[in-house]
Parts: structure tokens; sequence; C-alpha cells
């Protein structure tokens, strides 16, 4: 239903590393993406962290809809990708009239927090290993929809979206590989044994 709303709305196209929008810009439309990938991040003087990335059917700014003005994180292409907006001016008045649609937009809020929560607990409860696990599970399972994908992230994105070093995301990709839990060829990543994956992340 919230997505209907989008699609008589203006496509606009990002190129990868472009800016979809800005940690601090003031926060008035909801994005949809509607194709390609994107990382949600927040900058930091020392680190970026990246909380979660993006795929086509994500919005950008439900967090924004009902209190904050401005955007608390930023957006960026990791690949070529496609955005269609509606302000938030004219979503309120959809949901003035709408219940049935307003019980959609909570329930996509409450899903989208509960994904923070879960990426909170994975970087400050769990150890490296467990970290880089539920990133490639986070990647098959909720991102590609796939064993066996291209990885749109390089290797600093993936050490910000573990909250690691460069150097420890390189050495623990590298442990995988050699341990026969994924094969990592240049940008293709499949994962050889999820059960493995899932005991790492798991077990922390």
């Amino acid at each position: 239903m919230l997505k209907d709303l989008f699609k008589e709305k203006h496509l606009i196209n990002y190129s990868k590393g472009e800016t979809l929008c800005k940690q601090g810009a003031i926060a008035n439309q909801l994005l949809l993406i509607e194709n390609g990938y994107a990382k949600i991040y927040i900058e930091h003087k020392s680190k970026n962290i990246i909380l979660r990335i993006l795929s086509a059917g994500d919005f950008i700014g439900l967090h924004n809809l009902f209190h904050e003005e401005i955007y608390s994180f930023s957006v960026a292409a990791i690949a070529a990708c496609s955005v269609r907006s509606i302000s938030f001016a004219e979503l309120h008045n959809h949901l003035t009239q709408n219940a049935d649609l307003n019980n959609e937009v909570i329930g996509d809020i409450n899903a989208y927090t509960s994904g923070y929560f879960n990426r909170f607990i994975s970087l400050t409860q769990k150890q490296l290993h467990g970290r880089l696990a539920d990133a490639i599970i986070h990647l098959a399972e909720e991102v590609y929809q796939s064993h066996d994908f291209e990885l749109h992230l390089s290797r600093k994105d993936i050490a910000d979206f573990t909250g690691m070093s460069t150097e420890s995301a390189i050495r623990i990709i590298k442990e995988f590989h050699n341990d026969k839990i994924i094969e990592l060829y240049g940008k293709r990543l499949k994962i050889v044994s999820m059960k493995l994956l899932r005991k790492l992340s798991d077990f922390g």
C-alpha cells in the first residue's frame, strides 16, 4: 500500500558513490529504492558506522516521518541505483485518511527498529568472527537473497559494517575462505557452509 504511493513519482538515478541524503540535512521526504544498492551509515570523525545495506524495496527516512527534522545518517550508493520520493507533507495527508496505511507504516518502522537493535547487539556483544558472520548472513538473506552474489562493498565498507579495522576484516575474510566457510574471488562471494556461519554468529 505504501509503495503504491510512489508509482507515479519521478525516478532519480544515482551512480556508485553518490550521496542520496546527507547526515544533518533537512529531512522532508521519504525515499524508496526502486533498484540497486546503497549503504546507510553514521558519519563520525574517526570512523563511519554502516547500519544497514539497502536494496530494492527499502525505504529511507521512515524514522524521520513523525519527529526528527534532520537526517541522523547519510546514505550513499554502493552500486548504481534508482530512487523515488514522496514529501512528508503529502504522506501525512494520506496517513490522516487511511488507518490501514498508518498501521503499515508503523509496522515498517518497527521492523527497521528491530533490525537496528540486532545490529547494535552484533557490534557491541560479539567478537570479530561473529560480527563478520552476521554481516555475511545479512547480505545473503536480506540484501541479495542468494548464497552466491556479487559483493558491492569494499573491504573498508565491510570493516565499517562490522565495527572492526580494515586490516582485521581482510584477515578474517581470508580465514573464512581458507576454512571453506565462504569462497571469495574478486567481488564474487559464495557461502560454502551456512551452518558454520550460523554457528559463528550464535556463539559470537
